[in-house]
């Protein structure tokens, strides 16, 4: 089941975002002394992490005890045009002061295979408690966007890491743009405390529709997959995004 929240433009869904993000981060820092957030790619986040790096949002998210990890990432180096690392480190990171051993990218610039098992590995390094059986990275909050295919981190429609049972993060060869991408997972996903979809734009309706109100087709509408376990995905969507609902 998926809660909505409609908002009138593109920058009050930024403003939107960022209290959610702070009020669930103090929640996570007061209950458990940290904050695990994964970052989405894209380009609607650009607001939002402006937003973040400037007063008053700065102040209100205890950067220090925050972790930051991402959703998925191209397969290219770290300062390449294309890198979701890049941009949030342009835009974010390095204007707020969370310790450069908090932040936990995904290592793009190594081979698709390697990059997907370093960062499973990273992954159950810091969530020990966790089996292979039972994926459960509890993120305390996961924010991802949406691509007019229906498309959701780096799961992108027919693709092989849609029916991934197991594995927390995978090696995804995307035909639709002949590149390689490295993704979290369904499961990996699901296992999410919060998840956060933040979509704008009227070139996002009709999957915002068939991905809310269509039938069940994950294969098409790879965003379907996301049902996190422990209760509702919120989505933050535009006017303009929203306009078919």
């Amino acid at each position: 089941m998926s809660a909505i929240e409609v908002h009138p433009d593109p920058q009050q869904l930024a403003r939107a975002a960022a209290g959610h993000i702070a009020r669930i981060a103090a929640e996570a820092i007061a209950a458990r002394g940290r904050f695990t957030i994964g970052l989405p790619g894209g380009s609607t986040p650009r607001l939002l992490f402006t937003l973040l790096s400037n007063l008053p949002w700065v102040r209100r998210i205890d950067w220090e005890h925050v972790h930051v990890f991402w959703g998925d990432e191209r397969c290219v180096p770290p300062d390449h045009p294309d890198s979701n690392y890049r941009l949030a480190h342009e835009m974010l990171l390095r204007n707020v002061p969370v310790p450069a051993e908090q932040i936990h990218r995904i290592h793009g610039e190594l081979s698709p295979a390697e990059a997907a098992r370093t960062y499973e590995q990273t992954l159950r390094t810091f969530f020990p408690e966790d089996t292979p059986t039972d994926p459960q990275p509890r993120f305390d909050l996961l924010l991802l966007g949406l691509g007019d295919d229906g498309h959701t981190a780096s799961l992108f429609p027919g693709t092989p890491a849609l029916t991934e049972t197991t594995r927390w993060v995978a090696e995804n060869y995307v035909p639709r743009l002949d590149s390689w991408r490295v993704t979290l997972t369904a499961p990996a996903i699901n296992a999410a405390a919060q998840v956060i979809f933040l979509v704008s734009g009227a070139a996002k309706a009709e999957a915002v529709q068939a991905v809310l109100q269509g039938p069940l087709r994950p294969s098409a509408y790879p965003a379907q997959l996301i049902q996190p376990r422990a209760g509702q995905a919120l989505w933050l969507v535009d006017q303009a995004a929203a306009a078919l609902l």
